[in-house]
């Protein structure tokens, strides 16, 4: 039974466990905006990305546009069902999804594909943008997955061993308001918790564009070099993926 991953660049990923198809986070199609600031802040793909057949489960981990965005979530069918953060609910609610289940932190529940095969779903303390918002840690029998798009990880989870971690491996800063992704801070905390096959770097990936004046006063710290070297002394069985988007990865292989 296979797991997969397909990444779309800054938080969106598919996630294929076994036949079953988990879309995360998704941005396909059309720019990235907060608020209709585009002056503040404008944000676009190279490409359009086709919007994927068969999704059993869209996985939502916060109610802002880089996470639950509105041109991409327009696109899916309203039937898909649902999981997401009290914020992210609010968004597909008003999109007229029909089946919305809602994590708060400490949460967990299992759903069940069509077929009866059973994926389970526990919700983590996130960032705080300015609610905590969600991470997850995703259980099934072909792979099990710990994700969360600003490198935040709840101190009181247990430790398990996990095939991948979805996280930034990057800080992302403003002036005065410092870092609000925090990936170089959080990749040592993932490596000693989980001890990961996998290490998928996320968030700041995908050769997006961006524009406007939080785009200028934007700085980032660190390098996937830099991280690798981290890998490298902390867990050498890990592996660093710098997933090219739209490509399929195999992360049952060894």
């Amino acid at each position: 039974m296979a797991f997969c991953a397909t990444y779309f660049g800054a938080n969106g990923w598919e996630l294929r466990f076994g036949e079953h198809r988990v879309l995360l986070d998704p941005w396909l199609r059309g720019p990235l905006v907060f608020a209709g600031a585009t002056w503040l802040f404008r944000g676009d793909l190279p490409q359009a990305w086709p919007v994927p057949r068969q999704v059993a489960l869209l996985l939502l981990t916060q109610g802002l546009p880089d996470h639950a965005h509105p041109p991409s979530l327009q696109g899916l069918d309203r039937s898909i069902p649902v999981v997401a953060s009290p914020a992210a609910a609010t968004v597909v609610r008003a999109l007229g999804f029909q089946q919305v289940s809602v994590l708060r932190p400490g949460n967990t529940i299992r759903h069940s594909f069509a077929d009866a095969d059973v994926l389970e779903l526990e919700a983590t303390a996130g960032a705080p943008v300015p609610r905590i918002e969600n991470g997850y840690l995703l259980r099934h029998a072909s792979g099990r997955v710990y994700a969360e798009p600003h490198g935040y990880l709840q101190a009181d989870l247990a430790a398990e061993r996990l095939d991948a971690v979805i996280t930034p491996v990057l800080d992302l800063a403003l002036p005065l308001a410092g870092a609000f992704v925090r990936g170089q801070a959080v990749l040592p905390q993932l490596l000693e918790r989980f001890s990961p096959r996998w290490v998928l770097a996320s968030t700041a990936g995908g050769d997006v564009r961006y524009a406007g004046l939080l785009e200028r006063l934007l700085r980032v710290r660190g390098s996937l070099e830099s991280a690798e070297r981290t890998m490298a002394a902390m867990a050498p069985g890990s592996r660093l993926l710098k997933a090219i988007p739209g490509r399929c990865y195999d992360l049952s292989a060894a």
